[in-house]
């Protein structure tokens, strides 16, 4: 029996294809609730947080294709899931969100000048990998938290959100978020009263945002969403393709990333990074097991979050009419892997403990000194507590 080079063909394109979508249903599904989540406690109207978030599949999105087809790599983009937990954390600056938007496009340019000055790429790689996930962990664990209590506040509506994404871990790992959105949807579907014209206005639009610059918002939002993104996101993504077989030169990424993200920002989209662990799907051997027929898969991913994009809008009717502490809670369900592996990375090493739980309640505290939040003081805290204990060894 014969088979024809077009079925083979087929064949093996359908298996980078369904990787690819399985990446992005998943991808999105699983986060965008703390996308919107974010740009809503920033100070972002309902259009404006669906604005952003179709901004951001968008960018997301030609990213995938165009990179993936260029290079023939199967290299990852998404959103930054850590820096979107960051800023739910920070609430509204003096400003509005015309100063969030403004910190987004000072993010996006150290970014772009990341790829385009070794230095200041070589400064960011030089921040411990203990202190950057004991950072990161302090900001997902109040997040992380948000389940609980609303099952304190909401029993009734919470306690089957939690139970479906617990039989979702038992039986179907990878979907149990998934799962748990989804029940969401249908108890916000039973339980809210929506106006008659949100069906009207669900499609979406790009709604321009005036930025504007503050010393407050750069600070306090600009300089630790870059660090975050950096730290937890493009340097893990580049090791995830590493660990795959795939050698890649990082400034050039890190300066596309950087111009995706300028360009969203306009219409209040968060920071655009290399993927992590919708990169694993993409490009590990579950994809394909030729690891240069891979690169289709974020190709489709591409398309998948452009189309997804365009229910936006509606999404963000449904969580401005939604309980925010419920939304909270499905947000922190969604990054409680997030918080056990970045514990798991800041613990390992035991001569990075300590400098790693510094900055760990540090940034979990909330405090805030002249304006600056917490995430910048536990990293602050964290690296100078290294130095001193690594002099003292050396003495």
């Amino acid at each position: 029996m014969t088979v024809s080079t077009s079925t083979v063909a087929r064949t093996d394109l359908a298996q980078p294809v369904l990787a690819g979508l399985l990446a992005s249903i998943v991808g999105y599904a699983s986060t965008f609730t703390l996308i919107l989540a974010a740009l809503t406690a920033a100070g972002a109207s309902p259009q404006q947080a669906g604005s952003g978030l179709f901004s951001i599949c968008i960018a997301i999105g030609i990213l995938n294709i165009v990179v993936a087809w260029r290079v023939r790599v199967p290299v990852s983009f998404a959103w930054s899931t850590p820096g979107a937990a960051f800023l739910l954390t920070v609430g509204e600056p003096p400003g509005g969100f015309s100063a969030v938007v403004g910190a987004f496009l000072v993010c996006a340019v150290l970014v772009i000048l990341t790829g385009l000055i070794k230095p200041l790429a070589r400064a960011i790689a030089a921040i411990p990998a203990a202190i950057a996930n004991a950072m990161l962990a302090g900001m997902l664990l109040t997040l992380c938290l948000a389940p609980l209590n609303a099952v304190g506040e909401m029993p009734w509506h919470a306690l089957p959100i939690i139970l479906i994404w617990g039989l979702g871990l038992r039986f179907a790992r990878r979907y149990a978020v998934p799962l748990a959105v989804a029940a969401t949807g249908i108890i916000l579907a039973t339980t809210t009263q929506l106006s008659d014209d949100t069906f009207v206005n669900a499609w979406p639009a790009l709604v321009p945002v005036m930025p504007s610059f503050t010393v407050d918002s750069i600070v306090r939002i600009a300089l630790p969403l870059y660090v975050v993104t950096m730290a937890s996101q493009n340097l893990p993504g580049i090791a995830v393709m590493r660990a795959n077989g795939y050698q890649l030169q990082p400034a050039p990424l890190f300066a596309l990333t950087g111009l995706a993200s300028a360009a969203s920002a306009f219409f209040g989209g968060i920071t655009s990074n290399l993927a992590a662990i919708t990169a694993a799907i993409c490009a590990g051997p579950e994809a394909h097991p030729d690891p240069d027929s891979r690169w289709p898969a974020p190709m489709t991913a591409g398309f998948v979050y452009i189309v997804l994009g365009l229910a936006a809008g509606l999404a963000a009717a449904f969580i401005a009419a939604a309980p925010p502490l419920l939304i909270q809670a499905v947000a922190g369900l969604a990054l409680f892997s997030s918080l056990a592996s970045s514990l798991a990375g800041a613990l390992a090493a035991e001569d990075m403990r300590l400098p790693a739980i510094l900055t760990f309640v540090t940034t979990a505290s909330g405090l805030t000194i002249g304006g600056v939040g917490a995430p910048f003081w536990g990293l602050v805290g964290g690296i100078a507590l290294f130095l001193l204990l690594r002099r003292e060894k050396a003495h």
